[in-house]
C-alpha cells in the first residue's frame, strides 16, 4: 500500500477514535477483547501509517468505532 495512503487511513482511524472519546488503550482493549492480538503501541503506529492493517483489524475497528468503512479509507 502507498505510504501516504497508510498515513491517510491511520488519520482516519485517530480521528474517528477520538470522537469515540476512546484512548489507544481502550480501542486496543477492545480489540484484544474481541480476539485481536494487538498492543497500544501498536494501535499508534497504525494512527501514523508505520504499521499495516490486518483485515480482521479493520473489521473490529469498524465494528468498535461503530463506522461505516467509507469512514476509514476515506483519503480525499
Amino acid at each position: 500500500m502507498n505510504k501516504d495512503t497508510e498515513k491517510k487511513i491511520g488519520n482516519n482511524i485517530r480521528i474517528l477514535r477520538e470522537k469515540c472519546g476512546l484512548t489507544q488503550d481502550e480501542l486496543a482493549a477492545k480489540l484484544q477483547l474481541n480476539g485481536c492480538d494487538i498492543t497500544r503501541s501498536a494501535v499508534a503506529k497504525i494512527e501514523v501509517g508505520q504499521r499495516h492493517l490486518y483485515p480482521d483489524e479493520i473489521v473490529l475497528i469498524k465494528q468498535i468505532l461503530n463506522v461505516k468503512y467509507e469512514s476509514i479509507f476515506e483519503t480525499e
